[in-house]
């Protein structure tokens, strides 16, 4: 349009007739950390490299498949109590091999089996080249003099918003301070992400309160209302029977001289007289051994049921993307069911579950995933760490929050040196109402009106001071009342006197 009038004519002003909107962004894009078999994409290295994925057939094209891990059969020690299975009348043990731990792949798995849909893969290290099993460290993650920092990676990232790391718990209770405090410590600075934890996978003989009084000392006191720990560990059908065979077997693994059956002993003289078994010989083996061995059966099934016992970090990231698409950031992501799963490797009860759900001495509670009879298995707790605070008690509480101020951070970042006056004020508060009031009919946001759901203030004499305008602030205030769940429902009953 021209800027002055000279020339006669007719001439055409568009002028914007509605306010900018706030667009509310994503809240479920988790960012999954840790080893893959492979990390490469058309040939260039996706090592270390945030990339991000929309199904698992593509996460299977970039980063490979799962760790083919190898087990060690020995009879069972009286003096050493653990979970034993029989062969032949006898207690045997299995156990997995050391650097055989790597989680990521059936997490993966599990994610979208529980309903995840994006998501990002960070690979720390890759497997494929290791047959012998791979060492995991921290370091990898969190950096050293030769690896980069992870997280220092993911502040270039602003599409993710959770954490999660299941290889880390490889590391048992040493995952606590040296990976699980640096999450946390991410996710506050960046305040746009969540972390979800695991905790130590619970062994034959260790109780329930040892296993939780470890993760509490361990996880410090900072940033706890950005995270979150589910417990226990999932017995999942993730594994399907077609992909264990002997060849999970460790070497020193003697079948000849452990399976009683004489058919089965004869497959296996035969199967070692071949020098260089092809892939089709071996799987002729395979299916031989469990057509004449119940035993072989029964250990090919002990070694399954090991690979399918998993963190639950995983499913959990795959729920929270379900209930957000499904009902919304502020559901809180309970009561709800876990996919792939027969049951939670310890059984806890309700009265167990009070001191991992109410932490006394400082709020860090536990939720528990557990098996109801005829309803299935649940995650039966909503709570972050910092479990003792009245604003950041729940999880759906603190991630509608980050949803919000991520959001309106957006939104505002177009007005930032717009002229600080009363046309901008009126501009930039009727825009965040607008978004506010449409989370209030969402059902995010609790009151009978917008009035008493959120409330949005700004301008001279309210929220600035005319100091505050010549040194180029605009300060905004806003409340919200995000809605909390019914964590405890309680029915009074009581008896009253015949009316008639």
């Amino acid at each position: 349009m021209a800027s002055t009038f000279m020339t006669p004519g007719v001439y055409i002003e568009e002028k914007n007739a509605f306010p900018s909107s706030v667009v509310a962004v994503e809240t479920a894009v988790p960012v999954f950390i840790g080893y893959t078999q492979i990390a490469e994409r058309f040939g260039k290295s996706l090592l270390y490299k945030p990339t991000r994925i929309t199904s698992f057939a593509e996460f299977v094209e970039n980063y490979g498949g799962g760790f083919h891990a190898k087990f060690s059969i020995a009879a069972a020690d009286p003096a050493k109590p653990s979970e034993t299975f029989m062969i032949n009348g006898a207690p045997y043990v299995v156990t997995i091999n050391p650097k055989n731990t790597v989680y990521l792949y059936n997490s993966i798995r599990l994610f979208y089996a529980n309903g995840g849909s994006n998501c990002y893969i960070v690979s720390v290290g890759t497997y494929g080249d290791k047959p012998d099993g791979i060492e995991i460290a921290g370091e990898d993650i969190f950096g050293s003099d030769t690896k980069p920092n992870v997280f220092e990676l993911l502040k270039k990232e602003f599409e993710p918003t959770l954490v999660v790391i299941p290889d880390a718990i490889a590391l048992g209770e040493a995952a606590y301070n040296s990976v699980y405090t640096k999450v946390l410590a991410h996710c506050q600075e960046t305040q746009s992400r969540f972390g979800i934890f695991d905790l130590a996978q619970q062994t034959y003989t260790d109780k329930t309160e040892d296993v939780v009084k470890k993760f509490r000392d361990g996880i410090g006191i900072n940033a706890l209302n950005y995270g979150a720990a589910y417990y226990p560990w999932l017995k999942t059908s993730i594994v399907q029977p077609s992909e264990v065979t002997f060849e999970n077997l460790d070497d020193k693994v003697d079948l000849s001289a452990l399976l009683p059956e004489d058919a089965a002993k004869k497959i296996v003289t035969t199967f070692k007289a071949v020098a260089t078994p092809d892939n089709n010989a071996k799987k002729n083996y395979h299916q031989s051994l469990k057509a004449a061995s119940p035993t072989y059966n029964s250990i090919i099934e002990e070694v399954r049921a090991r690979l399918n016992e998993l963190p639950p970090s995983g499913a959990i990231a795959g729920l929270y993307t379900m209930v957000d698409n499904n009902r919304g950031v502020w559901k809180s992501p309970a009561n709800v069911s876990v996919n792939m799963v027969n049951a939670p490797a310890v059984n806890i009860s309700h009265d167990e579950q009070k001191d991992l759900n109410v932490d006394v001495m400082a709020g860090k509670s536990i939720n528990v995933i557990r098996p109801f009879p005829g309803i299935g298995v649940l995650v039966w707790g909503g709570r972050t760490l910092d479990g003792n605070s009245a604003d950041w008690c729940y999880v759906n509480v603190r991630r509608t929050l980050i949803m919000i101020e991520q959001s309106i951070k957006l939104a505002t970042r177009a007005y930032v040196f717009e002229p600080n006056d009363g046309t901008t004020w009126v501009t930039v508060k009727s825009m965040i109402n607008n978004f506010l009031n449409n989370l209030w009919k969402q059902g995010a946001l609790a009151g009978s009106s917008p009035d008493v759901a959120y409330d949005v203030q700004i301008g001279l004499g309210t929220t600035m001071t005319p100091q505050d305008i010549l040194d180029g602030k605009m300060l905004i205030t806003v409340k919200v009342a995000i809605v909390r769940p019914a964590e405890f429902i309680v029915i009074t009953f009581q008896q009253q006197m015949q009316q008639a």
